[in-house]
């Protein structure tokens, strides 16, 4: 590969509303080339107009309300709702250059939420056997973070959603990522005034100090 491709990860935000077919087209583009050689890795992040997706472990019955077009994809994980307000981050990286270790990948994605959370003095959580960043709030938890991936020829690509301020009622449609006895919150629901400009600027900088 150039030097030069490996040298840095674009990033790419997208003003306005992307429609899912638009992005999934571009990602699977891009993890191709980076694959190849002929691209450098990105970080796209954006926001989709109101939509559910289905991960490759979704479960019918968890799918309540289709009010909103529904994506079957290839990415891991259940069904998720995407929408405005929340700030979507695509991540295609090369881990043949960092580390072929899946796992390692998943949880860096993790950690990459826990600490942008940390910027707006929120305490993200994992939990075992849950997929996602959750929030403690007294005798309840609420997910504010989901996650979702696939990975082709090493490149990694779809990624990671954080509410910032969405329309919470708009999760109603599906169990979220297939937990009933839990909801999903926000910043923007616990208090937090952050805009997406905000958000996008922790992001960057706690991925510098993750992915390198």
């Amino acid at each position: 590969m150039d030097a030069s491709l490996k040298s840095r990860t674009d990033w790419k935000i997208s003003d306005g509303l992307v429609s899912y077919p638009e992005a999934l087209s571009l990602m699977e583009d891009r993890a191709a080339r980076i694959a190849d050689g002929r691209a450098r890795e990105m970080v796209w992040l954006l926001e989709h107009p109101p939509i559910y997706t289905a991960g490759t472990s979704a479960n019918e019955a968890d799918l309540i309300d289709a009010r909103f077009p529904v994506y079957r994809t290839g990415r891991g994980g259940q069904f998720t709702y995407h929408g405005p307000g929340q700030r979507v981050g695509y991540v295609m990286l090369n881990l043949k250059d960092r580390k072929p270790d899946v796992r390692a990948f998943v949880h860096d994605l993790e950690q990459w939420l826990i600490e942008t959370l940390a910027e707006f003095n929120v305490k993200g959580e994992r939990r075992e056997g849950r997929v996602g960043i959750w929030v403690a709030r007294g005798a309840r938890e609420d997910k504010i973070a989901a996650l979702g991936v696939r990975i082709r020829r090493w490149v990694t690509f779809h990624g990671v959603a954080l509410n910032v301020e969405p329309d919470l009622s708009h999760f109603s449609g599906i169990v979220p990522c297939g937990v009933r006895q839990h909801g999903v919150t926000s910043l923007a629901d616990l208090g937090i005034p952050a805009t997406m400009a905000d958000v996008d600027v922790a992001l960057k900088r706690s991925f510098a100090r993750i992915f390198g």
